[in-house]
């Protein structure tokens, strides 16, 4: 099963990868994590991307799928990947199709996590974590127990993220929108593009991305006939057995007056009694 999760900066892809890494058995692809992965391998592609990142220069599309490629060739990626952070572009995305397809791989799905961007402003500038084990807490929704004191191991030590501040979280968003939200349609012209509110508590939000991949939630394209014939089939059923109770109720009520009759022959043997009881007396 092979995944593609979009969405800003802040909407929680990461945590939600994470997530379904361990509960599907998937490897969580970050584009960032495999380029720093291999320079510190030193292989040949590695000092390819060094050089590029030293120059502080974008990694070119072709090296990312490069390296995508060869770590979805590893055996833990068998059972298949997530996504997170790429494609960022139509161009992307239609690089990365055609890689898997010369696998003979293809994606399964593509699942976008729609947030507001007022209220994400919100949650990014305002969250913090423990300096020394990394719990995450936030200005208003998550606060330590005790203030100035990590709930997990006691640290008074927390620190801030450079560019967890309102100001850049809404250049990064307006980035995303120009960059990033126009491959919606690619995807969605697929068949391939769904939705989950990502504003959503994280249990939720887990809860709904499992619905998707667990086919609770069928996709737009390859399936909508499938979706209204099964419906109808068990619609019929139910109309079957009306039909059936509203055929068999007239015929039981016709044979209840078939029976009334019988009652009626009794006053005839009574009128001959009389008869008899005269002739006697005049006797």
């Amino acid at each position: 099963m092979d995944i593609v999760l979009l969405g800003p900066p802040g909407a929680g892809k990461g945590t939600q990868a994470k997530r379904l890494e361990d509960k599907y058995g998937l490897v969580q692809l970050s584009t960032g994590d495999m380029l720093r992965a291999a320079v510190a391998s030193g292989s040949e592609l590695g000092g390819k991307v060094r050089a590029i990142m030293d120059a502080g220069e974008l990694v070119p599309d072709d090296l990312v799928i490069q390296l995508i490629s060869e770590r979805i060739a590893r055996p833990d990626a068998r059972k298949g990947f997530i996504l997170d952070g790429f494609p960022r572009t139509t161009k992307q995305a239609e690089a990365l199709d055609k890689m898997l397809a010369d696998k003979g791989l293809k994606l399964d799905h593509v699942i976008e996590m729609k947030v507001d961007d007022a209220q994400l402003v919100d949650r990014i500038s305002g969250r913090f974590t423990c300096a020394t084990c990394g719990a995450g807490y936030h200005d208003r929704n998550h606060k330590p127990k005790v203030e100035g004191v990590c709930d997990r191991c006691g640290s008074h030590q927390f620190v801030r993220r450079p560019d967890d501040n309102a100001e850049t979280v809404k250049k990064r968003l307006a980035a995303y929108h120009s960059q990033t939200a126009p491959i919606l349609p690619y995807y969605r012209a697929k068949g391939l593009l769904q939705s989950v509110d990502g504003m959503a508590g994280i249990n939720d939000v887990t809860a709904a991305l499992s619905r998707i991949l667990d086919g609770g939630a069928a996709r737009p394209a390859p399936s909508p006939a499938g979706a209204v014939v099964r419906p109808a089939k068990r619609a019929a059923k139910p109309a079957a057995r009306a039909s059936a109770r509203t055929k068999s109720k007239p015929a039981r009520a016709k044979a209840k007056p078939v029976r009334k009759p019988a009652p009626k022959a009794r006053p005839k043997r009574a009128k001959k009694r009389p008869i008899k009881r005269r002739s006697k007396t005049k006797v």
